[in-house]
């Protein structure tokens, strides 16, 4: 028998900063616990319907994580400079939404170092810390530059690039901790690699446009996980609409089963119907 715990259109998981983190995938209007389901059979099965996360159209096709193909064309959430915030655009007069930019990215950002497959650096907007951290699967993190805008924190993150990777291999994430570090070291070192550049930025752009944030407090996480796979096998609901294992934990945005593994936020806006055996 299975009891069924939701359905409806999933978004990415909701996390609180616990020991360990704690989760609830949406579906719907309904928020499901994740925590207490670990050890348990459980099934997710996308229902065939897809509904765009910002404007709710039916589309065949989803776009950057769960965006309909106009939406994804028109809305600056999916513009390029997201990605690249180096790249961004609004000092030009050219942003998609300059209203949307306004509160999004003319707003402090931090940049961070984070220990996830490894060392890297990052950026996110001051309200999505700690969540971005917990959200790319990181144990351990530290705030190491404030900044005035999304712009600022892309030049500032493009700087680092040549000392220090800025992406996570997702799988060595999902395979275990990635080994402790010393962050205030890290920090230390970079510091003084990147010094003559830093230095530059903020001739260009103003001594209070970029801030160090010196020994900064680091923040640990821990996730709940009771094993972790020796290979991971991504599932894809566009071609097997039917998940279904034992939930052996949750990292990042993935669950981890011991039949693979599923990356929650690549597919907001899928209908899916969450139950487990009995």
């Amino acid at each position: 028998m299975s009891e069924a715990l939701g359905s409806g259109a999933v978004r990415k998981m909701v996390t609180a900063l616990e020991d360990p983190v704690s989760y609830a995938l949406p579906l719907g209007d309904t928020e499901v616990a994740m925590n207490a389901l670990l050890g348990q059979s459980l099934q997710l099965r996308f229902e065939g319907q897809i509904n765009c996360v910002a404007c709710g159209r039916k589309t065949s096709k989803s776009f950057n994580q769960g965006y309909c193909f106009p939406c994804f064309k028109s809305l600056a959430q999916c513009d390029s400079c997201i990605v690249s915030p180096e790249k961004c655009h609004y000092h030009q007069g050219t942003c998609r939404e300059p209203a949307w930019g306004e509160t999004h990215c003319m707003i402090e950002h931090v940049v961070y170092l984070a220990n996830t497959s490894g060392l890297k650096v990052g950026i996110t907007r001051h309200s999505q810390v700690p969540t971005r951290w917990m959200d790319q699967g990181a144990t351990q993190a530290q705030p190491i530059f404030r900044v005035d805008t999304r712009l600022h924190s892309g030049v500032v993150e493009h700087l680092f690039k040549d000392h220090v990777a800025d992406k996570t291999s997702w799988q060595a994430m999902l395979k275990g901790d990635a080994e402790a570090l010393d962050l205030e070291a890290e920090r230390t070192r970079l510091m003084e690699a990147c010094a003559p550049g830093v230095e530059r930025l903020r001739e260009e752009y103003g001594v209070q446009a970029i801030t160090e944030l010196a020994a900064a407090p680091e923040t640990r996480i821990s996730y709940p996980v009771l094993e972790y796979p020796v290979k991971v096998k991504s599932f894809n609901l566009d071609k097997t609409p039917l998940v279904e294992g034992t939930l052996l934990g949750i990292k990042g945005q993935y669950l981890i089963f011991d039949t693979g593994v599923i990356n929650m936020r690549k597919y907001g806006g899928y209908a899916l119907s969450a139950s487990r055996s009995n």
